[in-house]
This record gives structure tokens, C-alpha cells and sequence, in this order.
């Protein structure tokens, strides 16, 4: 009797934020922004990535779409609302304090070795701390191929074929699967959530994994002495022609 083959599978990584809506407020001692009662949400890059999974998935190239994160304790509402989006299964791995995108990348290594998924995906970015470094970094730990800022995405049984947005303009990559990609804007809009949707995401499995057991927060590269609030903004001037603008801006040498 033949061994059943194991699914194809796909691991998004996300990771929650502050909600790209909320008006951000730094703290009067400049050690942080303000998180109390503030709303959290998936980061949109990453709810791109959701969105490319489940529509592989629908399309036949996936038999399950797997979401994990780390965090602390109440991050598994964000994964609650991954699985309403239509993602299988969630995992969720415990951190009480942020990480860096090193010590991020190795516990992800630790969730594919887990879960031998056949892609994963991410966004390109999170937009708390901008540093688009985590999927470049799982692709090298794990010796596989990238394809970064993916506007397109179209699969065969072994390869990918990536378009990609450069400054020039359209770049495509071919790449062996398995394989990391990470998701630019442009790739999709993610689905609206439905309330039958969010009914059957309480039900779905959601593992609890001790950060111990993969990986730990590794030792701090980066050190945030002080959050400032960005200069409010000059107030501007009513200029009555195009000869009046070239003049003020020629009288402040920016012409």
C-alpha cells in the first residue's frame, strides 16, 4: 500500500500592528508610541500574502494555507481573523517582547522545518518598523530561492514565476520551489471578512507554541533610546500665478 502523499502547503507569516487608520501618538517620556486602546490589525503587506495563499489555494496549486505569528498572548485575535479570511490552521508563537528580524527569520525557519510547506509568503514589509529584512533573511537561512515585491504571482508544480516592480519598471523571476516570496501592494485587494466567516474562524485549530521550543529572541542589535513625533508641518502661503510661485521659490533657493 502507497505511503498518502502530504499536502502542498503554504506558510504566511504575519504579524500585528497598529492599524494603518490609527493616528499615531508617541508617549510624553519618548520611550515608545502609545498601544493602549489603541486598534491592532494585520499588517497590510501581510494580509496581501493571505490573500495570494487562499487564491493559489482556489486556483488547485495548494492543499492548505497555514498562518503563523509571534507575539504576545492576545495576538490570537490577528490570527483569528486570518483564519476567517479562509486560512486552514494557525499557529501562534509565544513572545513576550518583539523581535528582531534575525531572531524573527530563525523561529520561521523552525515553523517550515515543522510544517515543510512547498512556498512561503510575506509582505515585503511591516509598516511599525519598515525594515523589509525578515523574508530575505528566511530565504538564506533556509537555502532556498526569493522573489521580493511580487506584483504577480503564477505557479507551476515546481517553479514560480514572479513579477516583480523595479525602478526601471517590471522585472520577472523564475524560481525552483520551494521558495519565499514577499508581497508588494499591487499583488491583490484581500478579501472583506464576513461574519459566518468569523463564526467558523473560532473553531479552526490554533497551535500554541512556547518560543523556547523554536527559537528565542537572541541578543538585541538595535537599541531605541528615544520616540519623537515627526515636525509639525510650516503653514503654507496662497500664491496668485505661476510667475509669483517661481519668484517665492527662487527667493528661497529651491528654483
Amino acid at each position: 500500500m502507497e505511503a498518502a502523499a502530504s499536502p502542498r502547503r503554504i506558510l504566511v507569516a504575519i504579524k500585528r500592528v497598529v492599524d494603518y487608520n490609527v493616528r499615531i501618538r508617541v508617549k510624553p517620556d519618548g520611550s515608545g508610541v502609545v498601544l493602549d486602546g489603541v486598534k491592532l490589525s494585520i499588517n497590510p503587506f501581510d494580509a496581501i500574502a493571505i490573500e495570494e495563499a487562499l487564491r493559489i489555494k482556489e486556483r488547485g496549486r495548494a492543499d492548505e494555507v497555514v498562518v503563523a505569528t509571534i507575539g504576545p498572548a492576545d495576538c490570537q485575535a490577528t490570527l483569528r481573523n486570518a483564519l476567517a479570511m479562509g486560512a486552514q490552521r494557525a499557529l501562534h508563537v509565544v513572545a513576550d517582547s518583539p523581535l528582531e528580524p534575525l531572531a524573527t527569520a530563525r523561529v520561521l525557519l523552525k515553523l517550515v522545518e515543522r510544517e515543510q510547506p512547498f512556498l512561503v509568503i510575506l509582505g515585503k514589509q511591516a509598516i511599525d518598523d519598515d525594515n523589509n529584512q525578515t523574508g530575505q533573511m528566511l530565504a538564506a537561512l533556509w537555502n532556498r530561492p526569493q522573489a521580493t515585491f511580487a506584483s504577480k504571482v503564477e505557479l507551476s508544480e515546481t517553479k514560480a514565476l514572479v513579477t516583480r516592480e523595479v525602478d526601471a519598471g517590471l522585472e520577472t523571476l523564475e524560481v525552483d520551489l520551494p521558495a519565499v516570496i514577499t508581497t508588494d501592494l499591487r499583488l491583490n485587494e484581500p478579501r472583506f471578512v464576513k461574519l459566518p466567516e468569523i463564526m467558523k474562524a473560532k473553531t479552526k485549530p490554533l497551535a500554541t507554541i512556547p518560543l523556547s521550543e523554536v527559537g528565542s529572541a537572541g541578543t538585541p542589535r538595535i537599541k531605541v533610546v528615544r520616540t519623537e513625533p515627526p515636525p509639525g508641518r510650516q503653514r503654507g502661503i496662497l500664491v496668485k500665478d505661476a510667475a509669483e510661485l517661481f519668484a517665492e521659490l527662487h527667493k528661497r533657493g529651491l528654483v
